[in-house]
């Protein structure tokens, strides 16, 4: 069922509203600034402490304040102040944050206000921080901070938004005080996640359980239109806090343009984003190709020949797109593909040398040259640990030592036993039947990673069989033990080398570590690793890693990404973000060359 959100009230407190606010980016004779664009899956609910979907997270984005965001052109990735008048004060054990927050933020207007402007104090940030603990919710994000700030144990034991926390507290209308129980070098970025966005008390007493179809944010957007899981438009808030636009010392040199066109500009300078949902390939692909969307991001694997010359080896756009003015830009995103195998299966787990040989013999049959050039169509990087490009701990001049080899696969797998039949498969050491079990994807895409691997693996004597279901079944069964080999990815939450490295940490085992890794001389390091930040002294932990991770073969470390993000022409400003879902504050557009761009026959285009 489709809901159109639409509140009397709420309109009627916006022309109130509006009328008082700063005058919009645009002139009052100039058309309109309308960005058009895609989410590729519905949105479950604008909810900040229970959404998790990228749909849902995106439109947070532009929704919600919390309290850092990150420097839209820096690289590496850097956070700035989003509601504070500047970077938080730490303490010297690394354990006690103060932040100042800008005063004069305020929510857009709600009825739970009761006609009144309703200011974003510190109190609503303790608030909205207990909202993640709150058991009511069951937040997915709650883990990044329960039994890390002082005192959070009475809200897990007997959980109360009233309960005083000493880790936790306002101590004036713009003073907020968090304490941590140890130093966390990830913390902050916590605190940049849609997940810690501001959320006003009245509003969620009004709506309970409904308060995710009722997003009331500070943010530079405020909901208009909402067709559920159809179409979703995203107003100009005309009371967001005066924001302009300037360019740091760690602006990205390839962004150079960019800086210049927006340095000294007031965001937001759309007016209005229309979102549709396009959960089919093809329709997204086509849709962007008619000038119905401004730009589209990741085109999927199976619609690149659409878009890109079939004949060259690297990423080039089709010369009659080119000639229209679209813009191909290539986005190493954060993102590492790889297969986990079974640790504790009787068939491929183990840390005896037969067993480890066997899943090195696996990995060195991994043909990443032509999963690149086939399957990825040149928009991927062979991955050498497990830390794709741009995030913090990266090592650009490592290089694994597992490479594709299969001569010295099929060698390692005579020597420790792995003796090939009749048949031309070979046997486990015992003397008893070895067939690899994988589980897959019911897609095109998966059935074509399924015959690269069928290929590589026969290629060594090694049988293997697929297993098809849903991907949300293959995770449950994999938490259970009961999956050998999977493919899978993993996308970052914030731009640390510890998400990624913590998906082998021992204690994980069960959740994010699939492949059920323990490995003492691994936990002791990255027990190291987490209590550092990004220094000379975490990269080596992290190389000594990445060395075990290769000896042991828990992981077939596969490719990074490369999204093909294409942009119309009349779309100005676009540059992804590392980490964040969106850059909508910051794009703008000229209407009238697109205007034209729709007017001109196709022949012209």
């Amino acid at each position: 069922m489709k809901i159109l959100w639409k509140t009397g009230l709420a309109a009627a407190s916006l022309v109130l509203f509006a009328a008082c606010a700063a005058p919009s980016a645009t002139a009052a004779n100039d058309p309109p600034k309308v960005l058009h664009a895609f989410l590729s899956t519905g949105e479950t609910g604008l909810d900040p402490a229970v959404a998790s979907d990228v749909a849902s997270l995106t439109l947070l984005e532009n929704l919600f304040d919390p309290m850092l965001r990150y420097d839209y052109l820096a690289r590496p990735v850097k956070l700035q102040p989003n509601t504070l008048r500047a970077m938080p004060e730490v303490d010297a054990a690394g354990t006690t944050y103060t932040f100042h927050l800008q005063p004069g933020i305020h929510f857009t207007p709600d009825a739970a206000f009761k006609g009144q402007p309703r200011e974003v104090t510190a109190q609503d940030y303790v608030y909205s921080l207990k909202r993640l603990y709150d058991p009511a919710l069951k937040s997915p994000w709650v883990f990044l901070f329960e039994d890390k700030i002082v005192g959070d144990e009475a809200l897990r034991r007997d959980f109360s938004y009233d309960s005083p926390i000493p880790g936790l507290q306002a101590l004036d209308k713009y003073t907020l005080r968090i304490r941590l129980k140890a130093p966390d070098a990830s913390f902050l970025f916590y605190l940049a996640l849609p997940a810690s966005g501001v959320v006003a008390r009245e509003v969620a007493e009004a709506y309970g359980s409904q308060v995710g179809n009722h997003p009331v944010g500070s943010g530079p957007f405020m909901i208009g239109e909402w067709k559920r899981s159809d179409k979703i438009t995203l107003l100009a808030n005309p009371g967001f806090r005066p924001t302009v636009f300037h360019a740091g010392p760690d602006a990205d040199p390839a962004s150079r343009a960019i800086a210049t066109g927006l340095e000294g500009k007031r965001l937001p300078l759309l007016d209005k984003i229309e979102v549709k949902i396009m959960e089919e390939y093809q329709s997204r692909v086509l849709g962007f190709l008619n000038g119905e969307f401004d730009f589209i991001e990741q085109v999927p694997e199976s619609m690149r020949d659409m878009v890109l010359d079939p004949n060259l080896s690297q990423p080039v756009l089709k010369p009659e797109l080119a000639r229209r003015g679209m813009q191909l830009m290539p986005f190493p995103v954060l993102q590492t593909y790889y297969m986990w195998m079974n640790m504790d299966d009787p068939v491929i787990g183990g840390y005896g040398k037969a067993q480890v040989a066997l899943r090195r013999a696996i990995a060195l049959g991994y043909n990443s040259g032509e999963d690149i050039a086939l399957l990825k169509k040149g928009l991927a990087l062979a991955a050498q640990t497990p830390l794709p490009p741009n995030v913090l701990g990266y090592d650009p001049s490592y290089r694994s030592p597992v490479s594709y080899n299969p001569v010295l696969a099929r060698a390692l797998l005579d020597r420790f036993g792995y003796r090939k039949g009749k048949d031309g498969f070979r046997s486990r050491p015992d003397g008893s039947p070895l067939t690899l079990v994988m589980h897959t994807e019911p897609s095109m895409v998966g059935r074509l990673r399924d015959e690269l691997w069928r290929k590589n693996l026969n290629a060594l004597g090694l049988r293997v069989e697929f297993k098809s279901d849903k991907k949300t079944e293959i995770i449950k069964a994999s938490r259970l033990g009961k999956v050998m080999m999977f493919e899978t990815n993993w996308v970052a939450d914030f731009p640390d080398g510890d998400n990624f490295y913590q998906l082998l940490y021992g204690p994980n085992s069960g959740r994010a570590n699939y492949a059920n890794f323990k490995l003492p001389e691994y936990d002791r390091r990255y027990e190291q690793a987490r209590r550092l930040g990004d220094t000379p002294q975490r990269r080596v932990l992290y190389r000594e890693l990445a060395q075990l991770i290769h000896a042991y073969n828990p992981w077939v470390l596969l490719t990074h990404p490369i999204s093909a993000d294409i942009r119309q022409p009349w779309l100005k400003n676009y540059m992804r973000h590392p980490v964040e879902f969106s850059n909508w504050r910051y794009l703008d557009l000229d209407p009238q060359q697109r205007s034209e761009a729709g007017r001109a026959p196709k022949s012209a285009k």
